[in-house]
């Protein structure tokens, strides 16, 4: 038969965690159709990957993307990273389902304006992502907060009886349309008031239908294995698989942390179902969070609503020109956001290189001046962390970010190289691939991504998206259980 692409000679690593091979691979339909020695086959078009790596596309597993991915559908700071599909809802706020009051509660602001919350339903959401066909596929968890807003009429207090049940009906109706699972964002004020008890009953939806429960911990600062304790509590409670999100040591006080941290998580591992995600930086973005507000690391400012014009300037910066304290100066930028460069470098790799976890750029495409992260994530991981440092060989980095992941969110037929699976597809120079996005010009495309597939359709290549853009939205598949056998 004709096929629509091959690619040959390329170095393949399929996502298994596995040392690569040499092959050609034959794309038709927007699938996989042979892996081998192809000398006897043709195609429309074929490309000579001349040794290059051709990878799974990278599935981001956490993002914050919900409303950009329809309203900014090019999404090129992740298709030029070679990310194929993108996880929102985290941290307890989505898009979906949502209705609004008002200005969106801190942090639901991090997703957008009032206006870009126009979907009540889940499968509003959801058909809304299908009819925008983003350049990158689409799947999508419910948060907790979003959830609260919706029936709560105040957002620091736990939930009542009935406000649970009306919580429990819109999440069941929400994993009933494809929904991944259920996330929290128990350290954010909107959030923290809810008991363990509110959470754990809302999860209890979630072992009927083999969804994940994921949460950014009650706390990442002095309490984290306490937070890490009642998370995996609660999805015993559920019988639901935990991912703990953007695992980490916050906070000057608490570096050095990591292997407690991580012998908590191998400890639940034996008799559950969990992991995490993390980004390859030593620097989180977030709100401007008075309680995070310290002169022991740096903190630099993303946005504000009062005071524009201070984004990217960093708040010591801004107090001095101000003559105001740190505390002050924080409180007359408020609404805001910031960057805390409040990590050790080592906690970032002991935790980056663990088997558990996977990787996640947490980008917030709303930022003025955003994190790096946003653009440079995936590449800095194959890049700096694999080839230039070796902290783990280039086959684990890629399952970090393709195969294991699939496996845990339920992504059928993604995440690896194998006949019959969707061509998501990236292939990039081992030797060149590397992060350019940093700290002062954080919106750049890596180097090194020669070109990208979604859905068998070239998305990406020579640094310009191409073609017309091919993603789509992805239910979950089946009980997400068995990503953590």
């Amino acid at each position: 038969m004709l096929y629509d692409l091959i690619i040959r000679d390329a170095l393949v690593i399929d996502g298994s965690d596995t040392p690569g091979f040499h092959a050609d691979v034959a794309i038709h339909d927007g699938r996989i159709q042979r892996i081998g020695s192809l000398d006897d086959a043709s195609a429309a078009e074929e490309i000579n990957a001349a040794g290059r790596v051709l990878a799974p596309g990278f599935i981001d597993v956490h993002t914050h993307d919900d409303t950009v991915v329809i309203r900014q559908p090019d999404m090129l700071a992740k298709i030029s990273q070679g990310v194929t599909t993108v996880i929102v809802g985290n941290c307890g706020i989505s898009a979906s389902p949502v209705s609004l009051k008002g200005a969106p509660p801190d942090p639901m602001n991090l997703l957008g304006a009032q206006q870009h919350f126009v979907y009540p339903r889940f499968r509003d959401y959801r058909n809304a992502v299908d009819e925008a066909r983003p350049a990158v596929n689409v799947a999508a968890l419910v948060g907790h907060t979003a959830l609260r807003n919706n029936h709560m009429d105040d957002l620091f207090r736990s939930a009542s009886p009935d406000e649970i049940a009306a919580m429990r009906e819109q999440l069941r109706d929400s994993l009933e349309e494809g929904a991944l699972g259920l996330s929290t964002g128990l350290a954010y004020a909107s959030a923290f008031s809810a008991e363990t008890t509110e959470v754990a009953q809302l999860a209890e939806e979630l072992g009927a239908f083999g969804a994940v429960y994921t949460t950014h911990l009650r706390s990442e600062f002095e309490p984290v294995l306490e937070a890490m304790d009642e998370a995996f509590s609660i999805g015993r409670h559920a019988r639901a698989p935990v991912i703990i999100s953007h695992l980490k040591c916050a906070g000057a006080g608490n570096w050095g942390r990591s292997p407690q941290l991580l012998a908590s998580l191998e400890k639940a591992a034996q008799s559950h179902p969990v992991g995490c995600d993390c980004y390859p930086y030593a620097a989180s973005s977030s709100t401007l969070d008075l309680k995070q507000v310290t002169d022991a690391f740096r903190i630099t400012i993303t946005w504000s609503t009062p005071h524009p014009e201070q984004s990217g300037r960093d708040l010591q910066e801004i107090a001095a020109d101000w003559q105001l304290p740190l505390i002050d100066a924080a409180r007359q930028l408020q609404p805001a956001g910031a960057v805390y460069y409040g990590m050790d470098e080592q906690d970032v790799e002991r935790i980056l290189s663990h088997p558990l976890s996977m990787i996640g750029s947490d980008g917030l495409p709303e930022d003025p001046f955003p994190h790096p992260r946003l653009w440079g994530a995936f590449p800095r991981v194959l890049g700096h962390f694999s080839r230039d440092k070796g902290l783990f060989p280039l086959h684990r980095a890629v399952h970090k970010m393709t195969g294991l992941s699939a496996a845990r969110f339920g992504l059928h037929e993604r995440g690896l190289i194998r006949e019959g699976f969707h061509a998501d597809l990236v292939l990039f120079d081992a030797e060149r691939v590397i992060d350019i996005a940093d700290f002062k010009q954080p919106k750049r495309a890596a180097a090194g991504i020669d070109a990208v597939w979604v859905n068998g359709h070239l998305s990406y290549a020579d640094g310009q998206a191409r073609g017309e853009r091919q993603g789509r939205f992805l239910p979950r598949s089946g009980s997400l259980r068995e990503g953590f056998r």
